[in-house]
């Protein structure tokens, strides 16, 4: 196992500090701003400890501030009620005292019922085929910041990302259409169905949001865009493995009011769909030349 993706589980291994209360350390990265996705994760992953024999169905997310990277992550859990197939859990991540990400997750016991499948996975080349991210940035060397390009370049990553055609972020130009991405863990992960989940919820919020951004590219007709994500769903239709490839076909039915709206569908490399995800962020055109913030 990778030593990026093992920081990862570890990260996922929340410290507890009292009945429902848990304690997250933060990725070593360079960002001014905590990923949410690390959060969305770890919220995910505190609500699972409250849990006994369910999985994760859904869950609901608002990001309400900027995290400091620099700060632990406290995450207080509500154990709203325990059914006889459903359990439902409030986790709040707090920061200095503040609120920063709240979410609500809905956990099942397993079950079987009616199945079926009406939207097909889209046509895509197989990721092995495809540049790494890596790659990707070193095509994009001369767009990239000086002192970020390191940390961009870094094939270390815990997530490995493969696009099928550039991000606006990496050069890529404004075009029409949707984003295909496929990913996966960047090595084998343990037998735990749960901890799959958890992997899925960190990697649904990469590359969503440049989506948003396609039809527009990074310096549109208002100028360069600031984003950041203000909310966030996702729905486990199906039991899934984070270690393999998975398709994440991604489109944007929608931007305005200084906000883009952002879904995407997660398939297996066989087609079948395992789940799904939406999200709005802020789309802000700025006039600094650059996105050194995102």
């Amino acid at each position: 196992m990778g030593e990026t993706l093992q920081g990862l589980l570890e990260l996922l291994d929340l410290e507890e500090i009292d009945r429902n209360i848990y304690r997250g350390r933060n990725e070593r990265a360079q960002r001014d701003r905590l990923f949410g996705g690390q959060v969305a994760a770890q919220a995910l992953a505190a609500a699972g400890r409250t849990v006994d024999a369910r999985v994760a169905h859904s869950l609901h997310a608002y990001f309400l501030r900027p995290g400091d990277p620099r700060v632990p992550v406290l995450y207080t859990v509500d154990r709203i009620r325990d059914g006889q197939s459903f359990s439902t859990r409030r986790i709040v991540a707090v920061q200095r005292g503040q609120a920063i990400f709240n979410m609500s997750v809905s956990f099942q016991v397993i079950e079987t019922g009616y199945e079926h499948q009406q939207l097909e996975m889209p046509d895509a080349p197989p990721p092995e085929s495809l540049p790494t991210w890596a790659e990707r940035a070193e095509q994009a060397k001369h767009l990239l910041p000086k002192e970020s390009f390191a940390w961009v370049r870094d094939d270390d990553r815990p997530i490995d990302l493969r696009h099928v055609e550039a991000p606006t972020f990496l050069g890529g130009a404004a075009r029409r259409g949707g984003n295909l991405v496929w990913f996966r863990a960047s090595s084998a992960l343990p037998e735990n169905p749960f901890l799959h989940q958890c992997v899925v919820a960190y990697a649904s919020d990469m590359s969503l949001l440049d989506t948003v951004v396609i039809p527009h590219g990074r310096s549109g007709p208002l100028g360069p865009v600031m984003m950041a994500s203000l909310d966030h769903a996702l729905w486990f239709h199906r039991a899934l493995r984070a270690d393999d490839w998975l398709l994440y076909a991604q489109d944007s039915p929608a931007a305005a009011g200084a906000r883009g709206f952002a879904r995407g569908t997660i398939f297996t490399r066989e087609g079948v769909l395992v789940a799904s995800v939406a999200q709005e962020g802020l789309m802000r055109p700025t006039g600094r030349p650059d996105d050194r913030s995102l």
